[in-house]
């Protein structure tokens, strides 16, 4: 497969997964795997492509998650992670590792408050518990049709 194909169906993979699939790794040394709403799936949240439209880095995804959660304390402890989208029906997936960082801007976390939030979060944006990951991409692995290719993402 040609590079430019790998890099379109990546990014298509990306904006039409409602899940992605973020690894961590525990205090024991072992990869534990969780899903997360994808928040670059457009369908589903159109509200957020104003935000990603304006970044440089295409591949840049940012997660909300309860601060209380195990993943956490295992991006504090180390922040090396993987992300995984996929298309089950045609098993097509990209496989992104990079660092995941917790953000402290309450900008960004305001871009990312949905109203359905509050169910989740109830002290609202501010809740102790609504914490935005933001996860930076440093390589790629796509899968396809028997195929693997790496590339570096955002690297032309």
């Amino acid at each position: 497969m040609e590079l430019e194909e790998v890099i379109k169906l990546s990014e298509e993979l990306i904006e039409n997964s409602l899940l992605a699939y973020l690894s961590t790794i525990d205090s024991d040394g072992f990869p534990i795997t969780r899903a997360l709403l994808n928040t670059r799936y457009r369908e589903r949240y159109p509200e957020f492509s104003k935000f990603y439209d304006k970044l440089e880095d295409k591949y840049v995804i940012y997660f909300s998650t309860n601060t209380s959660s195990s993943k956490i304390d295992h991006i504090k402890e180390n922040p090396k992670v993987s992300v995984y989208f996929c298309d089950t029906e045609d098993f097509k997936g990209v496989m992104f590792g990079g660092e995941a960082e917790i953000v402290e801007d309450m900008d960004i976390k305001r871009q990312f408050w949905l109203d359905t939030s509050i169910r989740y979060y109830p002290k609202g944006l501010e809740d102790p518990d609504y914490t935005i990951l933001r996860f930076k991409p440093k390589d790629a692995r796509f899968y396809y049709k028997l195929n693997q290719v790496e590339f570096k993402p955002g690297i032309d």
